[in-house]
């Protein structure tokens, strides 16, 4: 790299050079714009000899990677605080470990395995982390010694994300020379990547066996000397059992270790998360208690890590460090209430883990009730065992909050969110990661209360700390950018609505990609705000060109392709073509149910769509019938009070006004006014425009004194808001 003061990305100065791989070098480096040290990995994969168009598609794989790099947040993971190029050269920019990668400690103790409850502790540390990456639809596909660092503190980390998957686009890691024999060390490969097949979580596990293998003996599985017999030794040898080598090991830590090394990916542990509890098991049994530490390092800093002093004898489980420091000072801790927390176990842990995950997929399927009732339960159990301000809790609790807004319970969200977020200032900071996206949240809810203005000041305070920490073009920062654009135009603020999203969707395309799945969410901003803008033909292009886009990289079932598609549908009823809507919305209701069930909330919605387009046409007792059946299904699917439950039941007054039968179109839109007004309050905009379909109803019906009060009603307020939005 030359110069060891160079600045790289115009923020990084490079100090010293910590480490050197066959993709890049890693540097200890200042961050000049907030004074702190930091990792900076720097790849020159490409070279000056290569390919330039070659180039391009790595540097957008690059970005890719490096994004979902950074939008990990886990204690058993190398935080990612930037990314980028500068002059040629990709990098990225970490933490700087304090402490030894798993290969330098077995270097240093001259390759003599691991004490059996450090390897238990590896082990748990790492398996809760996959569980964490592989819950989010990530593979490390990388998985070695030199990639997991034990901390001074005795936390385990795994790094370097996205880089296994970059190597595989330039080569290194998958491209086979003239004998056949894969690049780079193959000791820690699964029969599948050696098969050049595609690989899933069980190929992390298989690695990861092959690690705890390793700790656990003082060698990998097949530990020879030519790379062809290891690639054959993974594909068609039995490993020797670990016990074979260090007949001290716990049987069942053996089992666990071979069974992670099956060959078919079938055979191993089915998740993370069951590796974990079977981990927990084993520590908790008799006979597995820890024996003194490893000494610390000799002295010098391994790669992309900093060395740090001796360190102390076995420790007990990380999430109860906090509490044994300071009983061992003789008090309590701060968030026990003066009674001494007994230390949870490993399998209550575990066990709380997997039904958080299990609530967080239920969410995922839409069954955000099932989901809340989880949630809390598991927050509950959490504040009982760690107490309500440990970091698990407070996850827990978020996640409670996310679910009380996604069922149409706003105000008690916003609540659950503020306590969320004062909880976390105290315990993280207010700058950190997590406390942000607390308050994020709460700006997003505020905005649901009809307070476009309060959410704008929180987007406003947030952006200012995300840019402040992890600078402009951050994928955090980008959401946060997209967020206020959204609420801008909730200000009505529709040009600087359009101008903002339209600078975040060409940043998110330029830092991630012109079809990365954030820079489309952003441009269904952009054509959103068009549509407001009464600009629909510029709208419904850019909803049709998402929606290709999002057929063509995720698939014509996923998600995000069937909700383009919707708002294709919504573009046509707004443009006057409403039967080719019509269509849209029909076939999106066959699709949505052959992918989601009947009752999803996004097939109910297709069908709403439909049934306000049959209204369009003038077919107001179909309309009806349909807006009927998508109302009674949507009180039983999402609840009685749901915003898209009261939509539904607007709309069945329409019907029942356009029919003549405005008795009961009466009662249809008093009770969405009645909900609105319990759910948002008397003052917010769904609530009044409520309020008025009800006066509305009332001068149909001959009720003119009624019908004139409550128009007042409706115009004090929004002439309120009016002068003091002035």
């Amino acid at each position: 790299m030359g110069d060891d003061t160079r600045l790289i990305g115009g923020r990084y100065r490079l100090l010293d050079r910590i480490g050197r791989g066959g993709m890049g070098e890693v540097w200890r480096a200042r961050d000049e714009s907030l004074g702190r040290q930091v990792a900076v990995k720097c790849l020159d994969p490409l070279g000056p000899q290569r390919d330039p168009s070659f180039g391009r598609v790595l540097r957008e794989r690059f970005r890719r990677e490096a994004r979902v790099a950074a939008s990990l947040q886990h204690r058993g993971i190398t935080v990612v605080h930037d990314f980028g190029e500068s002059d040629g050269v990709l990098y990225l920019v970490m933490e700087l470990l304090q402490g030894r990668d798993l290969s330098r400690l077995l270097e240093d103790n001259k390759h003599h395995p691991l004490p059996v409850g450090e390897v238990l502790e590896v082990a748990a540390q790492v398996a809760a982390a996959l569980a964490y990456t592989h819950d989010q639809g990530v593979v490390h596909r990388d998985l070695k010694p030199a990639n997991i660092v034990r901390l001074d503190d005795g936390t385990v980390k795994i790094c370097d994300f996205g880089i296994a998957r970059l190597g595989h686009d330039i080569g290194f890691t998958s491209r086979l020379t003239g004998t056949g024999v894969a690049m780079g060390t193959p000791h820690y490969m699964s029969p599948e990547q050696i098969a050049g097949e595609e690989v899933d979580r069980r190929s992390d596990l298989y690695s990861f066996g092959c690690v705890l293998y390793e700790i656990a003996t003082g060698a990998p599985p097949f530990d020879l000397d030519d790379a062809w017999a290891v690639l054959v030794g993974h594909r068609d040898t039995p490993p020797r059992p670990p016990r074979r080598h260090r007949a001290e090991l716990p049987e069942r830590l053996d089992r666990v270790i071979l069974d992670l090394l099956a060959k078919d990916p079938a055979d191993r542990p089915g998740s993370a998360l069951e590796l974990a509890a079977l981990v927990g098991e084993l520590r908790s049994a008799p006979g597995t208690a820890g024996r003194p530490a490893l000494p610390g390092p000799a002295g010098g800093p391994s790669a992309g890590r900093t060395a740090g002093a001796a360190e102390r004898p076995e420790r007990l489980p990380s999430w109860t460090r906090g509490v044994n420091a300071v009983r061992a000072a003789g008090a309590t801790p701060p968030d026990s209430g003066g009674d001494a927390r007994p230390s949870p176990s490993p399998t209550a842990l575990t066990a709380l883990s997997e039904r958080h995950h299990a609530a967080l997929r239920l969410g995922r399927l839409g069954r955000w009730e099932e989901a809340g009732e989880l949630h809390g339960e598991v927050a509950a159990a959490r504040e009982r065992l760690l107490g309500p301000d440990h970091r698990d809790t407070l996850a827990s609790r978020y996640e409670v909050a996310f679910t009380l807004g996604r069922t149409g319970r706003p105000a008690d969200a916003l609540r659950a969110y503020k306590d969320v977020a004062e909880a976390r200032i105290r315990v993280l900071g207010p700058d950190h990661p997590d406390t942000l996206a607390a308050r994020q949240e709460m700006g997003y809810v505020l905005a649901q209360l009809g307070r476009p203005a309060d959410a704008h000041r929180v987007y406003l305070s947030v952006l200012e700390a995300r840019e402040r920490t992890t600078g402009p073009d951050h994928p955090d920062t980008l959401r946060c950018r997209h967020n206020l654009a959204f609420n801008l135009s909730r200000l009505g603020r529709l040009e600087d609505a359009h101008t903002m999203a339209c600078e975040v969707a060409e940043a998110r395309s330029r830092v991630l990609g012109p079809e990365h799945p954030d820079t489309l969410v952003t441009r269904c901003e952009v054509a959103y705000v068009l549509g407001r803008l009464g600009r629909w033909k510029e709208a419904l292009e850019t909803y049709r060109d998402v929606a290709v886009i999002r057929t063509r990289v995720l698939g014509p079932d996923h998600a995000d392709t069937l909700a383009a598609r919707h708002e294709v549908g919504v573009g046509l009823g707004r443009l006057g073509r409403v039967g080719q809507a019509l269509d849209v919305y029909r076939r999106l209701v066959v699709d949505r149910t052959r992918v989601h069930g009947p009752h999803h909330p996004e097939t109910l919605r297709a069908r709403h769509g439909a049934g306000v387009a049959l209204g369009r046409l003038g077919r107001w007792t179909d309309a009806l019938a349909e807006s009927r059946e998508v109302a009674a299904l949507r009180e039983r699917v999402l609840g009685a009070e749901h915003p898209d439950t009261l939509v539904s039941r607007r709309e069945v007054a329409v019907a029942l006004g356009w029919l003549g039968d405005w008795a009961h179109a009466l009662t249809e839109y008093r009770r969405v006014a009645d909900a609105r007004e319990r759910l948002l309050g008397a003052d917010h905009p769904d609530t009044l425009t409520a309020r008025e379909d009800e006066a509305h109803c009332l001068e149909r019906l001959g009720h003119l004194r009624e019908a004139a009060d409550l128009y007042g009603r409706v115009a004090s307020p929004r002439g309120h808001g009016l002068a003091g939005g002035a």
